[in-house]
């Protein structure tokens, strides 16, 4: 009869990030081994605690399925000898699978005739078998900072303090790491000092809960959210939806008690980041805020525990943040004694990285990049000179008491003290905003300050990583290089500037040349970094819904200018949708694979004699002005529209003539007029490379 199958490891307290993941990890991990057992079974749960991961397996068969199989062994010839007596291969393959020489029986696979074994299996007790999935399951869960203890080589992310593992009522037993499986486990490390005994897994989640575990962190979610929301109203207030304070919190509890707390008056004058960044950050606090969005003196944290002396834990949260907003003023004070730029040189004693100079160095080829681009994107003399103060006082910032202690706002003071020493209102924005986007779906900045300094700040760093071989390699990106790229070409797209990758390397690159700092070749570094920047290219399509040959095909044009690169995507996909789209890749595929066989000469045009490929050279002539400035423009929609008018004329040449004849001069020029024709219908991608 199928039975329940428990399994808790009892740790000390896991991280509140590691959880999620490890809960992944251990219904894979199942779900995989249960697989491969053959054991059938309902339903899968996970669990995790700050103490503790779960997994329960609802209705496990108590006996794994028979198994069945043909196994293919050699082939006749080699099986048996010519007076049809069993040779040491068959004889081997037999002993090997188990079975007599006499229940070997052949079958044909693409007309050879095989040997086969019929093999049957009987299924296991499930009893049987349950210790060692245990064990697999424990070994197969990795965090991203295991530690050891004791004189143990076995990694977790916590050291291990007890195991429960039970099928049906009985215990599954199994040693690890010197403790033994049981069905003792433990509650509330405070509001439950006993150890807790459970009889089967079906009453696990109650006899927790009578332990002051909430076992599900989808229920503590929503006894958080519902504690929240009442306790918010009652100041009209409400707690604005932060999924990642969330989610931490959820895993840093395991009976969860919310409680309000309040900002005292004298610290609401302080910049909002000021007063909710010790909050969220540094104390797990959820800031309340009036409908509108405006700051309230209040904050929200759960505790992991009862409503026993509430009022206790209250003044003590007060006092704690008290003291982080008493600091903080004290911080806002003093570093508006000095004006932002007179701490500019204060980042020469600040190493940015030990091959690369210091953050002042840094500075300096920050200017030099977003001058480079301003120039290039035609601002004028006083956006250039906005610009240029903005990269100047970007980091400075970086050396002030506040952000020293407080590193989550760097950028937010820059641009408060930036107001405060009579900065123009742009060059506020723009150090503000330099940093954006900061994580994955972050706004990008909408000021030109902001987008020219964020994509000079973003590249200056890919570029010296790459210039002194640090390269993301696999899921290793410790300089978070990929989330920079992708900034980079957020901004980029939401601008809609016409920007050459390649150019911005090169300038960036001659930056650090002429600082020293750069190790390997240029030419070395350039294709890496263009691969690099076309992945993230890559997967901004995929994001948008493109078919991955349609990428494939845009892509194969490179992705030197971001904008063009997605706009000729765009454009190709909606292109595909039209019927007459399949005549037009048809006859672009035709003269591409005719005239990708020989190296192109020049055209000739005198070298043509029938009367279609004149009239097809002479079509390609006069629309060619009239396409290359479509394409200068990036109206790539106008130039394939103008190219779809040589397909009849490319179609009555294929009808009329030979390409590949023996007299060289003509097929030289008739591959040559094809390698004009693939230059245009091509204008949208490499369409061979459609499916």
């Amino acid at each position: 009869m199928a039975k329940d199958f428990l399994l808790e490891i009892g740790t000390e307290e896991i991280p509140a990030k590691f959880s999620p993941g490890a809960m992944t990890q251990l219904e894979e991990q199942a779900r995989k081994r249960l697989l491969e057992l053959r054991l059938n079974y309902k339903e899968i749960q996970v669990f995790a605690t700050p103490r503790r991961l779960t997994l329960i397996v609802l209705e496990l068969a108590d006996t794994q399925e028979d198994l069945s199989m043909e196994v293919k062994g050699p082939a006749v010839k080699a099986a048996y000898d010519a007076g049809g007596a069993p040779t040491k291969a068959a004889q081997g393959f037999a002993r090997g699978q188990g079975v007599s020489i006499e229940n070997l029986f052949v079958q044909e696979v693409n007309g050879v005739p095989y040997v086969y074994a019929r093999k049957a299996e009987v299924g296991l007790e499930t009893k049987s078998l349950l210790s060692q999935l245990a064990l697999d399951l424990i070994n197969s869960l990795h965090f991203p900072k295991p530690m050891r203890w004791g004189d143990l080589d076995f990694r977790f992310a916590r050291p291990i303090r007890w195991i429960v593992a039970l099928y049906g009522a009985d215990i599954v037993p199994f040693e690890f790491v010197g403790l033994n499986s049981g069905r003792v486990t433990r509650g509330h490390r405070t509001l439950a000092t006993e150890e807790v005994q459970i009889s089967q897994p079906s009453d696990y989640r109650e006899v927790l809960r009578q332990a002051y575990v909430v076992i599900d962190p989808e229920e503590r979610k929503a006894l958080i959210l519902a504690q929240l929301k009442e306790l918010a109203e009652k100041v009209g207030g409400k707690v604005p939806e932060d999924e990642e304070l969330l989610s931490e919190v959820i895993h840093l509890v395991e009976y969860p008690t919310a409680l309000l707390g309040e900002v005292a008056p004298q610290y609401m004058h302080l910049p909002e980041a000021v007063i909710t960044t010790p909050m969220r950050e540094h104390q797990r606090y959820f800031p309340v805020r009036t409908e509108e969005g405006k700051l309230l003196p209040y904050f929200i944290t759960v505790r992991n525990g009862s409503d026993f002396a509430l009022d206790t834990v209250k003044a003590g949260n007060e006092k704690v943040l008290k003291a982080r907003l008493e600091d903080a003023a004290f911080y806002y004070r003093e570093d508006q004694k000095v004006a932002l730029s007179d701490l500019v040189p204060k980042l020469g004693k600040i190493v940015y990285h030990e091959k690369l100079g210091t953050v002042e160095q840094r500075v300096e080829r920050l200017r030099g990049l977003s001058g480079f681009m301003a120039e290039g994107l035609s601002f004028g003399e006083s956006k250039q000179a906005e610009v240029d103060r903005t990269a100047y006082l970007a980091k400075a910032d970086l050396v002030t008491l506040m952000v020293s202690d407080f590193p989550e706002l760097q950028g937010i003071m820059g641009a408060d003290y930036a107001q405060a020493s009579g900065e123009k209102p742009e060059v506020c924005r723009g150090i503000l905003e330099h940093y954006q986007p900061r994580f994955a779906g972050d706004a990008t900045p909408v000021s030109d300050c902001g987008r020219v300094v964020s994509i000079a700040d973003k590249l200056d760093a890919i570029v010296g990583a790459f210039s002194i071989g640090i390269q993301p390699t696999g899921s290793q990106d410790p300089y978070a290089l990929r989330r920079q790229a992708q900034g980079i070409v957020a901004v980029i797209l939401d601008s809609g500037w016409d920007l050459s990758l390649p150019e911005l390397i090169r300038k960036s690159y001659s930056l650090f040349e002429e600082q020293g700092t750069a190790a390997l070749p240029l030419g070395d570094i350039l294709p890496l970094l263009l691969d690099f920047f076309q992945q993230r290219v890559r997967f901004v399509l995929q994001e948008q819904g493109l078919r991955y040959d349609t990428v494939d095909a845009v892509l194969a044009l490179g992705s030197e200018n971001i904008n063009r690169s997605v706009k000729r995507a765009r454009v190709l996909s909606k292109k595909r949708t039209e019927e007459a789209f399949v005549l037009y890749a048809q006859t672009y595929t035709r003269c591409y694979n005719l005239s990708k066989k020989e190296a192109l000469a020049e055209l000739k045009e005198a070298s043509l004699v029938d009367a279609t490929e004149i009239a097809l050279a002479k079509g390609i002539s006069s629309r060619r002005q009239g396409f290359d400035e479509m394409i200068e423009l990036g109206n790539y929609e106008e130039a394939y529209d103008l190219a779809w008018e040589l397909v009849p004329q490319i179609e009555a040449l294929f009808q009329a003539v030979m390409i590949m004849v023996e007299d060289e001069d003509l097929k030289k020029a008739r591959l040559a007029l094809l390698g004009q024709c693939v230059e245009m219908l091509g204008c949208l991608g490499e369409l061979s490379l459609l499916a």
